[in-house]
């Protein structure tokens, strides 16, 4: 699969991708998408903890849900 842009729309052709990966199974393919998910965060707080809050000017990640 391509990275793509923040903010930019997931389309259709990925979806297919992503349960073909998973030989259909939808369930596996929201369970490795949910584990990405709290793997990102967890990077996210270990490299919010690292930096200092002037090289950020004092920004936080926002962890609320849409």
């Amino acid at each position: 699969m391509r990275e793509q842009p923040i903010g930019e729309a997931v389309e259709d052709d990925e979806r297919v991708e992503v349960i073909a990966y998973h030989r259909g199974d939808t369930h596996a393919a929201i369970d490795t998408l949910l584990e990405d998910i709290r793997h990102l965060r967890r990077q996210l707080a270990l490299t919010e903890g690292a930096m200092s809050r002037g090289m950020a000017r004092g920004w936080r990640p926002s962890y609320h849900r849409d």
